[in-house]
């Protein structure tokens, strides 16, 4: 089969031929139609992760079940599938209390501790393919429903966790990126008072509002927290959601908190930040950290798209030849939205 191939850190990706899949007890292969580039696999390609190489790394596909290991019950040939990005045990506390992003026997991540999507076939545990709803228009949206198992399943996921009301006025730091705009999607999507998308690229803005921001903020004018505090009549942002986790976007966002607000953390490649803990006593606001989502919120966000409440967004697509072009795009902070790449 075809693949894309990082032989080492921080260069670029070689297209080989390499030898097609086959399945061993519990795994299953399924031949891949599309994958998504996100800044989550560009760390990896980056070289800010640390991989074993050579690796293909991917895993927001949308596939075709071609062949079952020993012991597959559960999956058959031609199904319609998407992946689950944590190996997980499935038999520890967290995995049995439906929080397997805590998974006590954690195995790491597909594409980085097994080979991704970035190539015409892929091998998983069988248990970490997830059927498709039927409602789901695969074979003509395929790079659309790829993304979803990463891209609207994770704001699914910290929208839960950060307790977000209609009462609530929500700031999405990194908006414009390939999550940053789903979750702007997805605070409209909960009903949230207010959506306001930060961002340093005032070029994405656009994107935001149609994704549901009710205004925004150009963070390369350095004054992000007296914008908060500004559009809100001085009483600040009641969820602060923050993609990015550098250059003084944790200050920002903890200033702009209001009274019992809750900051969210999540980032791939972050810095560390201090913090005032009088801040957190006066105000009674609240740091949650937040990884990726459950298998059940990946379902939830299948079903989500599936009814119409959601929709994906992918603004590039490429075969799977030009992913060295599209990383290099992802680099540069270029992409708005989510971008995907095209294998059969």
């Amino acid at each position: 089969m075809k693949a894309m191939v990082l032989k080492a850190k921080n260069t670029p990706f070689v297209l080989e031929n390499v030898p097609d899949p086959v399945p061993g007890p519990g795994e299953a292969v399924a031949r891949v139609l599309t994958c998504g580039a996100g800044l989550t696999i560009h760390h990896a390609r980056a070289g800010r992760t640390p991989i074993e190489y050579p690796r293909i790394i991917g895993h927001e596909i949308t596939g075709e079940i071609v062949a079952l290991g020993a012991g597959v019950t559960a999956l058959k040939a031609g199904d319609a599938v998407t992946a689950y990005f944590y190996l997980t045990c499935g038999h520890c506390h967290w995995c049995r209390v439906n929080r397997e992003t805590l998974c006590d026997n954690f195995g790491g991540y597909v594409g980085r501790e097994v080979d991704g999507g970035y190539a015409e076939y892929i091998k998983l545990p069988a248990k970490n393919f997830v059927r498709l709803p039927p409602e789901l228009d695969w074979r003509g949206h395929p790079a659309e429903i790829g993304v979803i198992c990463d891209a609207i399943a994770t704001p699914v996921k910290v929208i839960r966790r950060a307790r977000v009301t209609p009462h609530d006025t929500v700031a999405v730091f990194g908006a414009g990126g390939g999550l940053g705009v789903h979750m702007v999607k997805v605070a409209r999507w909960a009903h949230a008072r207010k959506v306001i998308g930060v961002d340093v690229m005032a070029s994405k803005f656009e994107t935001c509002v149609k994704a549901g921001a009710d205004a925004t903020v150009d963070a390369s004018e350095g004054r992000v927290a007296q914008q908060l505090l500004e559009l809100t009549g001085g009483r600040g942002v009641d969820v602060a959601i923050d993609f990015v986790c550098a250059n003084g976007t944790q200050e920002a966002a903890l200033a702009g908190l209001a009274k019992g607000g809750r900051y969210v953390v999540l980032a791939g490649h972050s810095e560390p930040f201090t913090a005032d803990p009088a801040l957190f006593l006066r105000k009674e606001v609240e740091l949650l950290g937040s990884r990726y989502a459950t298998r059940q919120e990946v379902l939830d966000s299948l079903e989500l798209v599936a009814r119409g409440e959601l929709w994906p967004l992918v603004t590039e697509k490429a075969p799977l030849a030009e992913a060295e072009a599209v990383h290099q795009r992802l680099d540069r902070g270029l992409v708005t939205g989510r971008a995907a790449l095209i294998v059969s």
